[in-house]
């Protein structure tokens, strides 16, 4: 059983239940809470105001993009991320940000309402067995019975998210109980049978295995994933690199574990990875999994995935070891732990001869660039995240996105440099995640430039938050890649369905084929007018379609201390290279 440090203190007065929910996050530390309000919430939004030197309540304009904000708050902090909402359509807008939170392991409390326990299991009105409906897609979840659980229960939701592998926890609260009193009991014992949320350690032998596994290859591979980020281990991952000399690929959600510029980098591996660092996967004798998941999009066909490696994987959740791809070794530890042993039993460590494998690798990267048209006379997505990157590698920056072409080329193409400067929804892909992650970003980052590189499509899905930055002065950025297409199925009809056109055209005229006249670019007006919605919400925008101005406009959006919406008019022809077909391997990369 858990138990808690916090010392148990009893109330000195009636407090309803709705007091002791806001009191129990305040002596949690949470000091920022995304919440809509609803019929069966208005009781804590009401003592929520009587907090306001504690907690700033943020307004979404949809549950949805509450707990996307949430999320990037948490994905940039390394924090807890809370939101709130009412029962049923309420808490039933929340539920994709939930089951995204679980596939990218991040911490986030819900908090929903529900009606009276009086009325559950009657259909009442708003009525949603929310608890039921999440049951699979949360680390854990809770259905508040009595009021005096309720102080226990929050700091037990808080635990659980924050420790072992993160992830969400929702905690469902009847309105009645929300208005009942009690004296209420603080920093009592929690009581999670079977849960000690005690961080795994590795073994001195088990470090030893590794560093012989290290000592035998020729051609060794660190693989990374978000896990590397998680677990605050990156700047002793990055000592331990330096002491082998041992190449780095990364996953998607791993992306910011390692810096991009980094001699040993080779950037991120899987469907639209560079083939260079596919390669050398491919050609690995040992690769070292190190809290990564070994997703579909990463291994394509398993049974090639480094068929040739031997491979040893580490991750903080024991259920992942062998999940996808048999190791040969599984280590069920903390990475923080177990880079910092790695790094002290590395001291005396002499590199073996690596120059053979550095030398194709290099071959590799020359003979496979992530590269494009470089005279293209348009507006290239790439060539305007290349240039953001470029424009923004001297300050801290954060970059959100949704979930499209603009996100893959986002991988490609901005050099991360330090951890927690990615948020992106990996493992669901989750439209309409850029605006509010990004949102929930600065709130938690005041000092950085978080910017959402965005897609139409996705930026339509939460576009709403627009009113939520303006009304409470978030300065985020948006640099919008407006092809006025779906970009990515897009690219999926063209390589695998004849190019037949079904339902990816977003604009409004009455011929889609008449986009563009078949150049890939669309009249000099736009629609929607992204740009007209944008000041409807009270932001600064540019829209341009010409690449000699692309410069200067990423210099205005990086230099205005308000909402700015950076609208480029861009081809909708051009797809993300390489790309490996699902399923397929290395052999069946699709180059042009």
């Amino acid at each position: 059983m858990a138990s808690t440090s916090k010392k148990k203190e009893s109330g000195t007065r009636l407090m309803s239940g709705a007091e002791i929910v806001v009191e129990s996050l305040v002596r949690n530390k949470i000091d920022t809470l995304f919440a809509y309000p609803g019929g069966y919430t208005m009781p804590l939004h009401q003592v929520l105001t009587r907090y306001r030197d504690k907690i700033r309540v943020i307004l979404p304009r949809h549950e949805q993009g509450g707990g996307f904000a949430a999320q990037g708050y948490a994905r940039s902090t390394g924090k807890i991320g809370v939101c709130m909402t009412t029962s049923g359509p309420g808490a039933t807008n929340m539920i994709t940000s939930i089951a995204d939170a679980k596939l990218d392991s991040i911490p986030l409390l819900a908090i929903s309402g529900q009606v009276a326990t009086n009325v559950i299991g009657s259909d009442g009105f708003q009525e949603t067995p929310i608890t039921e409906v999440c049951r699979s897609i949360t680390k854990h979840h809770y259905l508040v019975t009595k009021i005096e659980d309720i102080a226990r229960i929050i700091d037990e939701a808080i635990f659980v998210a924050m420790t072992g592998r993160p992830g969400p926890v929702l905690v469902d609260i009847p309105k009645d109980l929300q208005t009942t009193q009690c004296y209420p009991e603080f920093g009592v014992p929690m009581n999670l049978p079977g849960y000690s949320g005690k961080t795994p350690k590795p073994k001195p032998e088990e470090i030893d295995l590794l560093i012989e596994a290290l000592h035998r290859a020729k051609r060794p591979v660190f693989f990374v994933g978000g896990g590397m980020v998680s677990s605050n281990a990156c700047a002793e991952f990055l000592k331990a690199v330096e002491k082998t000399g041992v190449p780095v690929i990364t996953s998607m959600t791993g992306l910011s574990a390692f810096p991009r510029d980094h001699h040993l980098a080779l950037g991120m591996g899987g469907m639209h990875g560079g083939v260079y660092a596919n390669k050398a996967i491919h050609e690995s004798d040992l690769l070292i999994g190190l809290g990564v998941r070994f997703s579909d999009r990463v291994t394509g066909k398993v049974s090639e995935f480094a068929k040739g490696a031997r491979l040893f994987q580490i991750d903080i959740d024991a259920s992942e070891i062998n999940k996808i791809k048999k190791t040969n070794y599984g280590l069920v530890a903390d990475l923080l732990e177990t880079m910092i042993l790695l790094n002290k039993k590395l001291k005396d460590y002499q590199k073996p001869d690596l120059s053979g494998w550095y030398e194709k690798i290099e071959g590799w990267k020359k003979q496979y660039p992530l590269s494009y048209d470089h005279e293209s006379p348009y507006i290239l997505p790439e060539a305007a995240i290349e240039e953001l990157s470029n424009a923004t590698q001297d300050r801290k920056t954060i970059i959100a996105t949704g979930v499209g072409q603009h996100q893959l080329w986002t991988t490609q193409f901005y050099h991360f440099s330090k951890p927690r400067t990615w948020l992106s929804s990996c493992g669901l892909g989750t439209m309409g995640f850029g605006l509010p992650a990004a949102m929930g970003a600065k709130i938690a980052n005041p000092d950085a430039l978080v910017v959402d590189i965005d897609g139409d499509g996705s930026l339509q899905m939460n576009i709403q938050e627009m009113a939520t930055c303006h009304t409470e002065k978030i300065p985020v950025k948006i640099m919008l890649i407006n092809n006025q297409h779906l970009g990515n199925v897009m690219q999926w009809e063209d390589r695998f369905y004849g190019s037949n056109r079904a339902n990816t055209y977003l604009g409004m005229i009455d011929d889609p084929e008449a986009f563009g006249k078949g150049d890939g670019i669309s009249p000099k007006v736009r629609y929607p007018d992204y740009a007209m919605i944008a000041r409807g919400y009270g932001w600064d925008v540019i829209s341009i379609s010409r690449k000699k101005d692309l410069a200067a406009a990423i210099q205005e959006m990086i230099n205005s201390p308000n909402p700015f919406l950076l609208d480029l008019a861009t081809p909708y022809k051009e797809h993300v290279l390489p790309m490996t077909p699902p399923g397929g391997t290395i052999d069946n990369v699709i180059l042009k």
